[in-house]
Order: structure tokens, then sequence, then C-alpha cells
């Protein structure tokens, strides 16, 4: 069969196989004639073809952000964490299920599951198509190939953390395949990067060159295959990596971080964009301290992988995905006393407020602390409890991802992407710009810390921050991973890994909090019980399960109807 594709948006095989198990035909949507049609006997020919092709691949991962109700991989990950509740309005029931890992519905999941096989899918059809493209030379193709190889790991990871195992496809044919075991889906991920690693050029990075910004590089290959390596050996109770060994990781982390040319950023706050430029001299926390937002172009040597957004969001484009919608879920909801009262936030859906005991265990000496964590108490005073609903209110708020706010010459409270480009949305909901970064140097250090057992590199990250050195101790890199790398979707997955998720967890229950402004407390009484049954994965979309013919089966512990939240 013919794989048809039209430009720019899913291909029509895809669509027919975004689960992979589907085996409805693909004919009656192949029918319709459209001049702008190409397909796999024309697709991908030129350079720019094969520029559009690989560009459809990274689009998947802007889309990934957002999902159905916040349903991403990374709101997901935050949620599923000690360090933030579910939020929102009443009727969020989603956020606040995942956050007590319950259902909320059958197929709470669906958007993850099909957008991290659209973009397996298309890297597949990647790696099937570069190597004919006669218009371009052995080296680009050598990096399209690299790049797709790191977006297939960078995908199947996703969906093995939260699902466990599942389908396995390396091609683009379509088939009704039951779920791989755990080593050979992480085997194919080692193997992936491995690979990548082999075919993306050594290029140290380069502030001044940011045409690749946003692109898999060697070194973000290298760090990712870390993070695999430590999330599987550790979930798994695994001494290695299926044909990646411990001596070949190490030696990755250590290439990256002497070769690479990222680094540690001097200043931890010039990491968010709460220090830019247009903000900072209105907001105390960091007036006239000499601080500016590392920004997206190419500034911020510490990103080793970002998703990048784009100032083109429009409803009417049906393209909301492509600001950053992570800033919006996590941001203080619309009322009360308006804009003025969260400066310098903006607003948002007030999903994943900060469990007040992250606030109060984190150490008061650490400046990371304030740098990350809004207190309504010392930083809003004009703060208005209770808007539009909200719901888990704790008095906190996360910094790293949240919508920011800037004054104009006439007083007017506005996101400070308006400045950068006066052509961006005016509309809230779609004007942040803020690239999330996937990975960054820091992590990359800590994970040689830990691997190592050395307090090296681990000490470089508290130094940045203003401490003391420390000896190594795996309590004490737990530690420093919790305070550097809070609310980037990491949390969670160290938890399970460290085989302390149950324990952890359980801590949440009783915090107090505001329900529409009527006080309450967080009610985590059975979550010991739920990771154990459900060994912390999440539910199988049930409609795959349906498609599936009887292929797939539920994950343990998600066929109870009593585990609905209300």
């Amino acid at each position: 069969m013919t794989i048809k594709y039209h430009l720019g948006k899913l291909s029509v095989a895809a669509l027919c196989m975004t689960s992979l198990l589907t085996m409805t035909s693909c004919e009656d949507f192949l029918d319709t004639e459209d001049l702008t049609r190409k397909d796999s006997s024309n697709f991908p020919k030129t350079e720019a073809d094969a520029q559009s092709a690989l560009a459809a691949i990274y689009d998947e991962l802007r889309e990934m952000t957002p999902g159905e109700d916040g349903q991403s991989f990374f709101m997901t990950s935050e949620l599923l964490s000690d360090d933030r509740f579910g939020g929102g309005g009443p009727d969020d029931r989603r956020m606040q299920a995942v956050d007590k890992m319950m259902k909320a519905d059958e197929n709470m999941f669906s958007d993850v599951w099909k957008q991290n096989y659209r973009g397996i899918y298309r890297a597949n059809y990647m790696l099937e198509h570069v190597d004919a493209i006669e218009a371009l030379d052995e080296a680009t193709k050598a990096k399209y190939k690299g790049e797709a190889y790191f977006l297939r790991a960078y995908f199947y990871f996703d969906l093995c953390r939260l699902f466990g195992t599942v389908p396995m496809s390396t091609s683009t044919q379509v088939e009704n395949t039951p779920r791989a075991s755990s080593e050979e889906l992480y085997g194919l991920i080692a193997s992936d990067l491995d690979t990548a690693i082999g075919l993306l050029p050594n290029k140290k990075y380069d502030p001044a060159v940011n045409a690749e910004l946003g692109h898999a590089t060697k070194w973000a290959a290298e760090a990712l295959l870390a993070r695999v390596y430590l999330f599987y050996t550790g979930y798994y109770g695994q001494n290695s990596l299926p044909g990646v060994s411990k001596e070949s990781v190490i030696s990755y982390l250590d290439d990256c971080i002497n070769n690479s040319g990222h680094a540690l950023l001097s200043d931890f706050r010039n990491l968010w964009p709460y220090t830019n430029a247009y903000t900072q001299n209105d907001y105390d926390f960091v007036k006239d301290q000499g601080l500016l937002w590392a920004g997206n172009e190419g500034e911020n040597v510490e990103a080793v992988f970002t998703i990048r957004y784009s100032t083109k969001a429009s409803w009417d484009a049906g393209n909301p995905w492509v600001n950053n919608e992570i800033c919006l879920y996590s941001t203080p909801r619309e009322g009360g006393n308006g804009l003025e009262a969260n400066y310098p936030f903006g607003f948002g859906w007030g999903v994943g407020t900060v469990n007040s005991r992250t606030y109060e265990e984190w150490p008061a000496g650490d400046m990371r602390r304030d740098a990350s964590i809004m207190s309504v108490e010392k930083e809003m005073p004009n703060y208005t409890w209770g808007n539009d609903k909200q719901m888990n209110e704790t008095g906190y708020w996360q910094k790293k991802y949240a919508a920011i706010n800037c004054h104009t010459e006439d007083g007017e409270s506005v996101n400070f992407s308006q400045m950068l480009y006066p052509e961006i949305n005016t509309d809230y909901q779609l004007n942040n710009i803020e690239d999330v970064m996937v990975i960054r140097f820091a992590d990359v250090l800590l994970m040689a810390s830990e691997l190592k057992q050395d307090a090296g590199p681990l000490n470089q990250v508290r130094a940045r921050a203003g401490l003391e050195p420390v000896a190594y101790s795996d309590q004490a890199l737990r530690n420093e991973r919790r305070w550097e790398l809070a609310f980037e979707a990491v949390r969670y997955w160290d938890l399970l890994r460290w085989g302390v998720a149950e324990e952890v967890l359980a801590t949440q229950d009783g915090v107090n909090v505001k329900d529409n402004l009527a006080d309450n407390k967080m009610n985590f009484s059975n979550i010991k019980e739920r990771i154990q049954a459900t060994k912390g994965l999440m539910p199988l979309p049930k409609k795959q399960i349906d498609l599936s013919n009887g292929v797939l089966e539920q994950n343990p512990g998600w066929g109870n109807e009593s585990l609905y939240q209300n």
C-alpha cells in the first residue's frame, strides 16, 4: 500500500495506526484526490522534503506537552510526584485523579499513547526513506538518521515509563502486536541512542549558532542514555542496560561533560523567565541583582535538549499547543483582583499547586527554594485565594514554568513575550514561549555523580547554589536531585527507580489545602497500596485494548471501578 502524506500534518497512514494496533483498512481514507498530496513514492525526495519530514517528528514533541486536560508526560510526571497536587478547578477531575493514582475515565491517557506512537511512526518513516534521498550528502543523511533514532528512543522511553511495556515497532508496517518485554524495549532504546551517538556530529555547543536549537545532538543522546540506564537498572533491579554497560554510560557522560561545550550558567535564577529584562525591574525578588534570563535563542549553554515553542499559536489555526501550555496549566487561575495581584505571574489554569511540605522541607539556606517556589505570603500580598474555584490551594506556586508578566510603558500587566514579539497573540492562553529544558547540564553532572559515586560533579551543582561541598552519599545525591531539578518532570521517576515512592508519596497525606476557599486536607491514605498494586504505572487507554482484539491487557491495579476519582 502506498502511504499518503499531507505536508505539515499527520500522515493518513499514521492516523490509521495511531495505536499501531488497529487492523481497520486505510483504503477509505485514500480515495479523495488532493493536488497537494505527496506519498511514499515521491516523498521525501528533496532536501526540503527531508527537512519537512524531520520537522514533523519534532512537532510531536510540542503537541505532547499539553495533551487533553493536561495528560501529557510532563504534567503527569509532575502531578504524580510529592511536590505538586492536582489543583485546577472542581471539574478538572483528570489532574486530581492522576495526583492520587486513580482514574477519571477509561481513556485518560489516549492522547499520550497516540502522540508518542505518531512520533515513533514518523521516526520510522524517516529511517526507511532517508538513504534514498539523492539530494542529501552522506554526512547530512547520517545526521538526520541520528536525530530520528534519538527521537524514536525518546518516544519509547516516555511510553515505557508511563505504561511499563508496550507494543514495539521499528517499521511503518501496521501490525497488531502484543507488548514487547522490558528487555526488548529497553534494548531498542539503548541501541537507538547508541546508534545516534555514533551518527550525530561531534560538534561543541556554540551559542552563536542557533539554527539547530531544539535538535538532538550527540551530547543529548549521551545524556538521555544515562537517564535511561539509571531508570531501567533501578526500577527493574538490573545490573546493566541491555546492550550497554555501566562503563560505557559513564564514558558517554564524561564525554558530554568534557567536550560538549555545555556548562552550568553562573546563576540558577537566569535559567527561568522571571529574570527577563522586561520583568525584573518591577519584581522585587530579582530587582537590582544583575540577573538576566538566558532566553531561548542560544545563550543558555546549560540546555542540553529542549522542546522549542512558537509565537504562532492560534485558536483559528487549531494549534494552541505550539505555545508552551505547560506554563498555562501551571499558573494561578484567572479572577480576583486582576493580573496585578499575581505579579509577576499571569493567569493560567491553576494545575499542580505546590505541596507546602516541599517548601517547608527545603533547606532555608538554599537559594534555589525561593528561586523555584513563589510564596503567596512573601511575594504576593494582593493575591486572591479561591480564584475561579481553585482546588488544592496551598499558597505556593512553582516559578520555573509559569506564565510571566511585565509592565508596559502605560503600566499594563502583559505577558513578557508581547514585548519580545509584538506580533504574538495577546490571549494569555496562547503566548507562553519558554522552551522546556528536557535535559540540562546540571542533571548531566548529577547523573555522573550518581553513577561514579563521586561527590565532585554534585558539588559543582551545589557551588552554583552557594552551598558548601559535601561527601558523597546516596542521600546527599537524592537531596541534590530533588532541589536542583524540582518541577522539571524528573522527581517521580527518581522515586520509582530508587524504590522509595511508597514511603515518600505517603507524606502528602493530611497536608492542609483550600478547595474553592473551603479548608480541607489532602487524602493520600491509600497511596502505598496504589503504588504496590500498579507498580507506579499508568492505565492503558481502554480504546487501545479494544482495538487490539484481546492482544493487550490492562496494567495490574487498574481494573477496579471503585478507583474512579469523585
